[in-house]
Order: C-alpha cells, then structure tokens, then sequence
C-alpha cells in the first residue's frame, strides 16, 4: 500500500502512547467504510424475492427497499459533508458507522417490510456519512503526491463491495436467511468503527459546536429536491407520464428556491461562490454525464446479451461481473498513474478509453459474439475507472479543510444523480431505439439496433465530457 509519513497525532488518548498508526491503517479505516456503503446497495437487491415471499408483499412494494437506501444516501449526503466541515468529520465518521451499524441490527429483526424499510433508510443516511467522509479525509491524512493512489484504493474497494453484494448475499439467504443480509454488517460495522477510532486523527478544538449554525432550512430543501427528481426518474421504469413531468417541475422550482435561500444565508449548506470555479464546476457536471454513461451498461447489457445473443441467464451473470472485476483490478494502478502523470492529463486520457470502449460496442456487429460487446466494455470500464481516480484526485487536492466535506458530499450527489439519470433515460432511449410498443417483445435484430443508438448517445455525452474538461484546464494542471 501506500508510503508516507506518519500523520501526526492530536492527542496521546485517541492515538496512544506508541505513536499515531501507519498510513496503511489510515487507509484501511479509510476503505472499510467505502467497502460498506457499496455492499449495502448491492446486497438487498438478491434478496427482493425472498422478501416479497416473507412479508407476502408485491414487487413494487419490496423495490422500497432498494430504493429507501439510496434515497436516504443521496438526498442527505451534501448534508452531511457540509455538517462534518463544521463539527469534524472524524465525529460525524463514526457517528455515521454507529448509525448504519444500529440500522442494520433493526433490518434484520424487523417484523413488518414498513420497519424494515425505515431501517434501510437509517442505514442509507449512515453510508452517506461513511462515503462522503472517507474521501474528505484523504486530503487530510495523505500527502497531496499520493492522493490519486488512494482515491485508486477507494475506487477498488467500492467496486469489489458492489461486486461481492450479489453472491453473498445468495449464501447468506441461502443459510440464514434474508436476516442474515442485513445482520451481517453489524460486527463490520464494529469493526471498521474500532479500526477509525484508532487510526483517524482527531478533529481540530476549533471545530467547536458550530451546529447553531448549521443551513437546517438549506438541508431540508435540498433533500425534498434531490428527493423529488430521484422519484421523477425512477417511477414508471422510464415509461415518462404527467405524474413524472409534474415531479421534474417541482424539483425544478424547488432547485430554483434553494438558489434564492443559499444566496441570501448568512451560513449556507453550499457556497454558490464555489461553482464560480471552472475545474469544479467542469467536474462535477462530467461526473453526473459518465455516471449515467456507466449505468447504460449495466441496464441496456443484460437485455443484449439475453436477447440479441442469446445467452442463459447465467451466462449473462458471468458476462456482466467482467466489468466489476476490472475494476477491481484497475483501481490500484490507475491511482499510481495519476500520481505519476497528473490528475488533468489522466482524466483526459480516461475519457478517450471511455469514448473509444463505448464506439467499439455500438461498431462491433451482433456477429463477434460475447467478445465482441466484452472487449469494449473493457476498455470502456478502465477508462471509467481513470476518469474517476483522476477526477476526484483533482478535486480533493487541493481544497481548504472547511470545505473537503461539502465537495466530496457534491462529488457523491453528482455520482449518485448520474446514476439514477442515467437508469432512466439511457433505459427510456434504448427502449424507443429498440421497440417503441415493447422491448421486451422486440426481435434480436431490434434489441441490437436499439443498444447501437444507446451507446452512440453515451459516446456523445462522453465527447461534451472531454471536451468540458479540456477547456477548463489551468495553465499550472499537469
């Protein structure tokens, strides 16, 4: 892992009388709590079955599930990165592993699927804080020539938690029960909580209680917005009606209210000052486009890899964790590449990767076979994986403390927003592209056609990221 010198410790109790720990064990209580948040989204999806049997539920009602989670940690992630800048992230880190710890413990002994779902919320707000504050704290405990080795490390730890979810969670419904789903993130929770409280260092004495000043009428704005655009997207399976359109305008008027409120707020959830800034405001804005980007492949690629090329479903399970595991791969070595070569020259180079990949798979014809759509998708998930080492790398590096918490929670929201965008409109085009009545009636011929146009759109939108960037860059970026 990575070499550096020590941090220093603030006090003898929180770091004990042998000297502050390693930056081994910095990074470790730093990439728990990021392995947590993602294996919490991924692991409850296998178990939606096994739910809807338990509690003799619909569908549509156990989907509360999945989605009670990444509501919870969307909407209030900007929140609680802003909150950690004024109280300390160290406090809010651990207050937040206690949280989707306890959370967890009240999903696995929920009697009825409303208990349940309400836990899963408290424990989406807890791996809000668990990922917005393990990036916020690498520009604090490692040296600003190391931080894309450790964004990388992140990176892959994410990754192998989204990866993992899914087979896990089958053995443990398998032996346990769907209990065991959640139950099994009460002793991690523990322990990445021990290992924090050990290894991080502690908050600045001038990071008194400030909670008085605390934006509370910005937060909750916020989150009703966030809130109201997430459901505008993601009800109706991209089938857009009035409900949907009237959702997008109330968000619309609630983000145009939340503009006028934070102008004019002595202390502000954001400082709209802050997009005044090219490379943030660049960043921030390529970020949401390649998350959607990323989740065509995961919408659009079971539906051509079933269809268009016939393969069983688990083959098509096999196919589609190729791209979790390179990411797992690549996370490491990007963020040694990103140290090496420089935040701006590597995030150019991820979004060529990217435009390349995502030409190949809408070029390759039907006739080439699983390699023909794995291949680029190949190419296509390293240069994601570049792109986003490289971006938050830049971000992070070079920020006050008072504000590392509010942007890597902006980093998340615009991750997140990608990504629930992206499920609904790269679904919502490659379902037109491919059959305007039905896709899931539409011939093999027409499953292709409509993921061709899918991936040319994502290409173009990865073409307006690069070129963002590019003319954002300063003449000091590498």
């Amino acid at each position: 892992m990575l070499k550096q010198e020590r941090p220093k410790p603030n006090s003898d109790e929180a770091q004990g009388k042998a000297g502050p720990p390693s930056v081994n064990w910095v990074l470790v209580s730093l990439t728990l709590p990021m392995l947590l948040s993602s294996l919490g989204t991924s692991i409850a999806n296998v178990g939606l079955p096994t739910l809807a049997e338990a509690f003799d539920a619909t569908f549509q009602e156990v989907q509360w599930v999945v989605i009670a989670y990444l509501l919870s940690m969307t909407t209030l992630v900007v929140s609680i990165g802003r909150l950690a800048d004024m109280v300390g992230k160290r406090k809010l880190l651990l207050t937040g592993l206690v949280l989707f710890g306890l959370a967890s413990a009240l999903c696995g002994l929920a009697p009825s699927l409303w208990l349940l779902i309400v836990g899963r919320a408290a424990q989406g707000l807890g791996a809000a804080a668990m990922m917005a504050l393990s990036l916020a704290f690498v520009g604090e405990t490692i040296a600003k020539e190391r931080i894309g080795r450790a964004m990388g490390l992140l990176g892959t730890m994410s990754a192998i938690g989204t990866a993992l979810g899914p087979s896990l969670g089958g053995v443990l419904i398998a032996a346990w029960g769907w209990q065991a789903i959640f139950l099994v993130n009460v002793p991690l929770a523990l322990l990445t909580y021990w290992l924090a409280h050990r290894c991080l260092p502690i908050d600045s004495q001038k990071q008194a209680s400030t909670v008085a000043r605390f934006d509370y009428l910005g937060t909750l704005l916020l989150a009703l917005t966030v809130g109201i655009y997430a459901l505008a997207m993601t009800l109706g399976r991209g089938h857009f009606g009035g409900f949907n359109l009237a959702l997008l305008a109330v968000a619309l008027g609630g983000l145009v209210l939340l503009i006028q409120i934070e102008t004019r707020t002595i202390n502000p959830l954001i400082q709209l000052a802050m997009f005044r800034n090219r490379v943030l405001r660049a960043s921030l804005i390529a970020t949401v486009m390649v998350a959607a980007v990323m989740m065509a492949t995961l919408v659009v690629g079971p539906f051509y890899l079933a269809r268009a090329l016939g393969l069983e479903t688990a083959q098509v399970g096999l196919a589609m964790s190729v791209g979790p595991c390179v990411a797992i791969l690549s996370g490491i070595p990007v963020g040694r590449l990103t140290d090496r070569f420089g935040a701006q020259r590597i995030t150019a180079t991820g979004l060529v990767f990217m435009l390349v990949g995502l030409m190949g798979i809408s070029a390759v014809p039907s006739e080439y076979g699983v390699a023909g759509y794995l291949v680029p998708l190949v190419i296509t998930t390293v240069g994601y994986m570049l792109f986003q080492t490289a971006n938050n790398t830049a971000v992070m590096a070079n920020l006050q403390p008072d504000q590392r918490g509010v942007i890597s929670g902006l980093l998340s929201l615009s991750r997140n927003l990608g990504l629930i965008t992206g499920a609904s409109v790269m679904g919502a085009i490659f379902a037109f592209a491919s059959d305007p009545l039905e896709v899931t009636t539409a011939p093999a011929s027409a499953i292709a056609t409509g993921m061709r146009v899918t991936f040319i759109v994502a290409g173009a939108m990865v073409a307006m990221a690069l070129a963002l960037t590019q003319t954002t860059r300063t003449p000091t970026q590498r």
